[in-house]
Order: structure tokens, then C-alpha cells, then sequence
């Protein structure tokens, strides 16, 4: 109890004399021999970078054990999506000759619509022969609850089970202030009604004033933690993910058709989807993000504390050299045999510690933040990117070593902070699995094509009859969905330079992906397919969601062995406290 009083009134003090300038910084001096144990023994990059950070979790505190703890545990996981990511993969792969849709697509003489108004001509379908190859029709549930047991165990362990966050802040309180009172928690149902407006007109910048009145609120510091959390993730989730969703369900989908083509301000046309398809943009997004972005991030996430320390050892390289003259070496390890450094000249532990680049309360925040939106991107969109998960995997590996050797040997060492969950992220993880279900049953039975061609293949292809023997069922399913719009048609205005075929031959129709007859109305197809689409979602999110709930009621959150364990504890504190 004494250092605990000592440390809050120094920390208060000492505060006061770094604003006067009278001090630069504060900060914990991080033990040589774990430095040293993780630059000279690399090979053990799991036990000396996560293994002993979770272990021993007094040296980063459980706050930061807990990351690694969860890190590993997702990393772990991410195997069996990742092995069957692949596999799904190269099951696309080995049609690349054999599917009736490609071979159709390639040997098909249509040509289709210009795209767009300027710059763009009639097309035939088999230039795009090479993308429909590409283009193939390609949980988070378990991994929380697995997760939750995972933790449980560990805390167990830490004898963090009964650690409150909000009796700690109080005591806190107490001890800096006898006669402190607690804060009194507020809600305003005005104020939360406006915010709830605010966001459903997507008013950004009025949501963001008043998520700034929210932070003046009498709150906590793990209220007022929690509630920057779930701000900077909405901001950052909208930020990475609005582009996805708009090519995923609204690119190609609203731009009307030949002859009224919907347009922005009467002037210029909407994008319109890659001939191939809209998942073929979708896909391209994702392979940039999960391979070039993850790749620039982990460069930048331990280029720059690096560059940092070295600039700073520079610095102080030199005031060194000016003081010390020739007795000076860059390093203990240039000396020659029988040299010694002067002793004026060594450098001391705070020294070193003190180049490190300075931490503060966001840094692990950083941390959880690039990881939650690295699961979002693999669940979320994983039906149109089966490979999220296996880059997933490979970026985590790499990110486990890298998170260690920045935050022992590059930065300063985090201050120890008690807790026994990942807080609000928990919450947060939970929200992501339940719009993963959403968004996946979207994508499988609004964006893709595997209602028209089910509904091709037993409704109207050649297999309709149940006659058919030596046909695919699936061919002519890609003339099924194009309609034909004639250019002798007064309606559809094109200009004359825009009708000049590959073969430079005018073209007298031309075709567009949709179902509609020569009038441009939609054919019974068309609603039974969109009918059918809705079915499928409404039945899909029931289903998964119904066994999301399963999974969580089947799996405890904790181990018996782990709940009989605190039992016991609690029984023997009681046990001592009525002696």
C-alpha cells in the first residue's frame, strides 16, 4: 500500500515538474537480460515474444499479455479457414478449361454494350475469356467462444478473476484523496436520441461534435476508454469499408439500362462493374488490402521506431564524441583487446531506455485496432475472398515477432496496467461476427450468381425437362442472362463512333447484362430470381444466427476445471477471513 501511495503522489508531482521543463520524461527501464534473451536468440521467436510476455505478465501487465494472449489464440485459429480458403481456391482454379461457362464466354460472338459514354466502344464477350477463368464462384462464432475459454484459463492462472477495473479506479481515488467521492455515472436520453439521429442521416461531421460533448461527460477513464474505442473503430471500419460495400451491392446495380441509363446530375453516367463481373472488382480490393496494405503497414510499424532510436543514438553519438574524444567508440563491441571506455563515456541503462521511442495509451490501442479491422476484412468478406484467411495467417506469424522485438527492444516499456479481458474489443468482435453472417449471406445470394444459375440449371436450362442426358445443365446459362437492346431503337442513343466492332464492322444490337424484354421491362425470370435471392438471405442469416446462439449456449465460457478452481479460492479466502 505504501508504494502504491508513494507512486500516485509521485506521479502527480513529478507530472507538474515534466510540465515545467524541469524533467523530459518518465518512463519503466526495461530489463537487459529480456532484451538481450529476444535480439540473441531469435529462433525462439514464439517463446521469447509472445510466450514470455503472457507468462509473465507482470512485466507489460496483463493489458499487454492479454494481446499476445489473444493475437495467438486468432493467429492459431486462422489454420483450418486459411486451409480451407485454399482449397476452395484451387477448386476455381482447376476449371479453367472445363467450365460450360467459360468455354461459353470465350467462344460467344456477342458484343455488348459500350460501358461508359466517352471513350468507350461495342465489345465482344470473349475479351473477356481470360477474367471468367479467374472468376470462378469461389466463424467467427467458435473462434469468441473458444477465445472466452482460452482467456479464462490464463486469468485463472494470474488470479485475475475477481479484479475489478472500476474498484481499482476508486481506490485509486481514495488514496490520492480521502475525502474524494465517485463519480456518479449520467445518461441523457435526449442527447442519446440526437446522436442516434445524427447517425442514421450519417452526418459525419455533426456526429463527431457531438461525440466530442460525449467525452465531457462525468465518466470514468475505462467509460470514457470504451467509448473512444468504439468511436475510432466505427470511424475507422466506415473509412476501410465503405468502398467494399459499395462495390460488393451497389456498383453495376443501379445504372439503369440502354436508352435510359441512370446519370448524375444528368451528365455523367455511373461506374458500371468489370465485364467479368462485380466480384472480380471485389476481389482485386481485397488482394491489394490483405497482401500490399498488411505488407506496408508491418514495414512502417517497425521501420519507424527503428529509425527513431537510431536517429536519437546518433544524437546522443555525438555529444558524446565531443566530450569524450578518442576514448569514444560507437560501441562496447568495436573495442580492441585491452581497450576500455571511459566511464564518463558509458551509456546507462535510462540512457538507452530514453532513445527508445516513447509509448503511451493508444500504442496498444493501435495494436487491437489494426488486428479487429484484419478479422473484419477475413469474416466479412471471406464468400468473395476465400483467401482473406491464409494471408490473415501468414501476416499474424510475422506480426507476433515483430510486436515483441518493437515493444522490448524499440520502444520504451510500457507502463503495467492490470485488467482480466480485452474490454470493449470483445464486444466489438461479437458485432463483427453477426454482421459477418449478414454481409456473407448478401454477398452469396445477392452479388454473386448462384440463384440464377441454381435456378438456370432445374428451372430453365436444358435440364429443365429432366430429358436431357448428354448436355451440361449449366449451358447457355451466360446467354440466358444477357438482354438485347437494338440500336435502330430511338430510345437507345449511342454515337455512331462508339458502334464500331473489334472487327471494325457496325454493329446493328448490342447486349447488356440483365433480364429485361425488347420494351426494356423485366422479364418473370427476373422477379422470380429477385424473389428467390431474398429467400435464400432471409433463410441463410436464420439459420447461421440460430446456430451462432447453439454454439454460444453448448460452449461454457470457462473450463469447469477453471470455475471449480476459483471455487475452491474463494471458499478458502472465506475460510481465512472468519478465522
Amino acid at each position: 500500500m505504501f508504494y502504491v501511495v508513494f507512486f500516485c503522489w509521485f506521479s502527480e508531482y513529478l507530472r507538474d515538474l515534466i510540465n515545467a521543463k524541469v524533467f523530459v520524461a518518465r518512463f519503466c527501464l526495461h530489463e537487459v537480460k529480456l532484451q538481450l534473451h529476444i535480439i540473441v536468440e531469435p529462433s525462439r521467436s514464439l517463446v521469447t515474444g509472445s510466450k514470455t510476455l503472457i507468462t509473465k505478465q507482470d512485466y507489460f501487465g496483463e493489458k499487454v499479455a492479454l494481446y499476445f494472449l489473444w493475437l495467438g489464440w486468432y493467429t492459431f485459429l486462422l489454420i483450418p479457414p486459411a486451409l480451407i480458403g485454399v482449397l476452395v481456391f484451387l477448386y476455381g482454379l482447376s476449371f479453367f478449361n472445363t467450365s460450360p461457362l467459360v468455354k461459353e464466354v470465350c467462344e460467344s460472338n456477342r458484343v455488348m454494350c459500350p460501358l461508359c459514354d466517352e471513350g468507350c466502344k461495342v465489345w465482344k464477350l470473349s475479351e473477356t475469356c481470360s477474367y471468367a477463368k479467374v472468376c470462378q464462384d469461389v466463424c467467427s462464432t467458435m473462434f469468441l467462444e473458444m477465445w472466452k475459454r482460452h482467456r479464462a484459463t490464463y486469468i485463472s492462472y494470474w488470479k485475475m478473476l475477481d479484479w475489478s477495473e472500476l474498484e481499482e479506479e476508486l481506490i485509486l481515488e481514495v488514496v490520492n484523496d480521502a475525502e474524494s467521492k465517485p463519480r456518479k455515472s449520467e445518461h441523457s436520453y435526449g442527447f442519446s436520441t440526437l446522436v442516434l439521429i445524427c447517425v442514421t442521416l450519417m452526418v459525419r461531421n455533426l456526429h463527431v461534435h457531438f461525440w466530442l460533448i460525449l467525452s465531457k461527460e462525468n465518466q470514468s477513464f475505462a467509460a470514457r476508454e470504451r467509448n473512444f474505442t468504439v468511436k475510432m473503430f466505427t470511424f475507422q471500419f466506415f473509412t476501410y469499408f465503405s468502398s467494399l460495400f459499395y462495390v460488393a451491392f451497389f456498383l453495376g446495380r443501379i445504372n439503369g439500362h440502354p436508352g435510359k441509363y441512370v446519370r448524375i446530375a444528368e451528365l455523367w453516367r455511373l461506374e458500371e462493374c468489370h465485364p467479368s463481373g462485380c466480384l472480380t472488382d471485389l476481389f482485386i480490393q481485397m488482394t491489394i488490402i490483405m497482401v500490399l496494405k498488411q505488407t506496408i503497414s508491418n514495414m512502417i510499424e517497425i521501420t519507424v521506431p527503428w529509425l527513431h532510436k537510431f536517429m536519437k543514438k546518433r544524437k546522443s553519438s555525438q555529444k558524446l564524441r565531443r566530450k569524450c574524444g578518442n576514448c569514444y567508440k560507437k560501441d562496447e563491441s568495436e573495442l580492441k583487446e585491452g581497450e576500455e571506455l571511459c566511464d564518463n563515456c558509458k551509456l546507462n541503462d535510462w540512457q538507452k531506455n530514453y532513445q527508445l521511442t516513447d509509448v503511451d495509451s493508444f500504442s496498444l490501442f493501435n495494436e487491437f485496432l489494426e488486428m479487429v479491422i484484419q478479422f473484419s476484412f477475413t469474416t466479412i468478406f471471406v464468400a468473395a475472398f476465400p483467401l482473406a484467411p491464409l494471408f490473415a495467417l501468414i501476416n499474424n506469424v510475422i506480426e507476433i515477432r515483430l510486436d515483441a522485438i518493437k515493444m522490448v527492444t524499440l520502444e520504451r516499456r510500457m507502463f503495467p496496467k492490470k485488467t482480466n479481458d480485452i474490454g470493449i474489443w470483445t464486444d466489438i468482435l461479437e458485432v463483427i461476427g453477426v454482421l459477418a453472417v449478414i454481409v456473407n449471406g448478401l454477398i452469396i445470394g445477392v452479388s454473386s450468381d448462384f440463384i440464377p444459375r441454381l435456378l438456370y440449371r432445374f428451372y430453365y436450362g436444358p435440364c429443365a425437362n429432366g430429358t436431357a442426358t448428354d448436355t451440361d445443365c449449366i449451358a447457355g446459362y451466360i446467354n440466358n442472362t444477357l438482354s438485347t437492346a437494338l440500336l435502330s431503337d430511338s430510345r437507345v442513343k449511342f454515337d455512331p463512333n462508339q458502334l464500331v466492332t473489334p472487327d471494325h464492322l457496325n454493329a446493328t444490337s448490342c447486349s447488356y447484362k440483365d433480364y429485361r424484354d425488347s420494351d426494356f421491362n423485366f422479364t418473370p425470370q427476373f422477379w422470380l430470381i429477385l424473389s428467390v435471392r431474398f429467400a435464400f438471405v432471409i433463410l441463410f442469416e436464420h439459420v447461421l444466427v440460430i446456430c451462432k446462439f447453439i454454439a454460444a449456449w453448448f460452449i461454457p465460457p470457462a473450463p469447469i476445471v477453471v470455475k471449480n478452481e476459483h471455487l475452491d479460492q474463494k471458499h478458502e479466502r472465506l475460510l481465512e477471513q472468519l478465522k
